[in-house]
């Protein structure tokens, strides 16, 4: 659940329906991508709440070629915004086209729009350099819900600025993805409790965690979960969660605990009774 600010909605409520309209009828007329470039600079203030003067950056270069708009603030770039018009269909190619940009520039998070549909990236600077959808909404789906659609719009608001409230929920999306899931299914410790309730449920049953770990990896998981990519990455993740906390756990283990009770205790020449004169 997004905690969405109250600043954020008493603006962005009124004028979620107004460019909902704004953006049906320049659908309609399908108008080119310098006039949806004007919409989206619009939008960018109405109703994500940024300075359209100080904020909103038109035709940010990037080594000799131009991305449409950045939002920068306190001098540092917070998003790149690629735009297309309202009638193109956003691909992979545009994709590439806004993450190349973000890459050159070392700038995190890419907004990829047409108006209407938007697409958030985040870029993790690896070798080679990844991307991954956070978020993606379209202000025209007769299918969302006003409140659905704000939730998503204010993780690139002015209020939710910085990145924190967007990154918290894109950790939160990598945390709880189908792979990361998957890993956790095969961790040591899962299977081990599998294996514990298997024979509380089963008494005489007879069988290896091994086993186990072998029937959910062929014939419980699907393979789309365990290959590719997004699996690898899953997998480094979940290792690196267990070694921070198992990390914790040992500094934990070697800390020295002095009881309260021992190190609050009164010295003995402060409690005895001085002799009565």
């Amino acid at each position: 659940m997004i905690k969405v600010s109250k600043r954020f909605i008493e603006r962005a409520k009124s004028n979620l329906r107004r460019y909902q309209r704004i953006l049906e009828t320049a659908h309609s007329r399908d108008v080119n991508e310098s006039d949806t470039c004007v919409i989206v600079s619009d939008l960018l203030a109405d109703l994500l709440g940024y300075d359209k003067y100080s904020e909103v950056t038109t035709e940010f270069a990037i080594r000799s070629t131009f991305c449409d708009l950045a939002i920068k603030m306190d001098g540092r770039v917070q998003y790149l915004i690629e735009v297309k018009s309202i009638g193109t269909d956003l691909k992979d190619n545009h994709v590439k086209q806004a993450v190349d940009y973000a890459a050159n520039q070392g700038i995190e998070w890419v907004l990829l729009t047409n108006g209407a549909v938007w697409q958030a990236y985040r870029l993790r600077f690896e070798k080679p350099i990844q991307h991954e959808e956070v978020f993606a909404l379209d202000l025209l789906d007769p299918n969302a819900k006003p409140s659905q659609l704000l939730e998503k719009l204010y993780l690139i608001s002015r209020e939710a600025a910085g990145g924190s409230a967007l990154g918290a929920y894109a950790q939160t999306r990598e945390a709880t993805s189908r792979y990361v899931i998957a890993q956790l299914l095969l961790d040591e410790s899962v299977v081990a409790m599998m294996r514990r309730q298997l024979r509380k449920l089963f008494p005489g049953i007879r069988i290896r965690e091994s086993e186990i770990a072998e029937l959910v990896r062929n014939e419980v998981l699907k393979r789309e979960v365990l290959d590719g990519e997004r699996a690898a990455a899953a997998e480094k993740l979940v290792r690196k969660a267990n070694r921070r906390r198992q990390r914790v756990k040992t500094e934990r283990a070697a800390s020295p605990v002095v009881p309260a009770t021992v190190a609050h205790l009164p010295s003995p020449m402060a409690t005895a009774k001085m002799p009565m004169a």
